[in-house]
């Protein structure tokens, strides 16, 4: 890992619905700023690392700098999300046929359900994100609060929606009361087809647990041989 060189990735975001470039172009150089600040934070690590002991007189920094990496890489990788599902002339709600769709209406009761809670996170006082994820042990979708970029996040569950609600995400374009607004012009942005193209099928997911299982048990048997 600390030997990956990270490079910004390029989002064609420009004339969004109710997000303006001017929001946009701050907020790609905010990401910039983590994308660097993650490959210093490695470097700086691997620094340490190169003599294969972390000295007593290295641990403080070396616990700071490790501490720091989760926020920028998080910062990284969370905001890679959230611009990739987004586009141009989004529409607003997925496909009632989408897996994304059958998936919430399989966790929440119906898509509405799904909708009015993930919403409700994105209004919540605070800075961060609202997160739906899915659970791979079983297919189902669920929504959390992220507070900064590292604090909430559900290990092993996978990002399907990411929004951003920090206040730079939309400080040039509504004032902080206003994050309703915000939302709102988000989701009349936001990419189905990618987000839907994250969702794993619940079938393929316990086919593949089923599989890892019996391999495990396969490997046992041998080594008991």
């Amino acid at each position: 890992m600390i030997n990956v060189t990270y490079y910004a990735k390029q989002f064609d975001l420009s004339n969004l619905n109710g997000i303006s470039d001017q929001t946009l172009e701050t907020h790609f150089k905010l990401y910039e700023g983590y994308v660097k600040g993650t490959n210093d934070l490695n470097q700086r690590i691997a620094d340490i690392l190169a003599d294969g002991i972390v000295d007593q007189d290295e641990t403080p920094a070396y616990s700071e700098l490790k501490r720091r990496l989760g926020f920028e890489y998080n910062g990284m990788v969370l905001h890679e999300y959230y611009f990739g599902n987004m586009k141009k002339h989004g529409s607003g709600d997925p496909d009632p046929k989408s897996e994304f769709h059958k998936a919430a209406t399989e966790s929440f009761g119906n898509y509405e359900i799904w909708k009015a809670d993930f919403i409700g996170i994105g209004k919540m006082r605070g800075v961060g994100w609202a997160i739906c994820y899915q659970n791979p042990a079983n297919g189902l979708l669920s929504n959390h609060w992220v507070s900064l970029h590292e604090v909430g996040n559900v290990a092993g569950f996978i990002p399907v929606l990411v929004m951003d609600v920090w206040e730079h995400a939309f400080l040039l374009d509504y004032k902080p009361a206003e994050r309703p607004k915000y939302i709102e012009a988000f989701f009349s942005n936001i990419d189905w087809d990618t987000v839907d193209g994250r969702v794993q099928l619940k079938e393929a997911l316990l086919i593949g647990a089923g599989l890892k299982m019996q391999r495990i048990e396969r490997e046992n048997e041998l080594a008991q041989h």
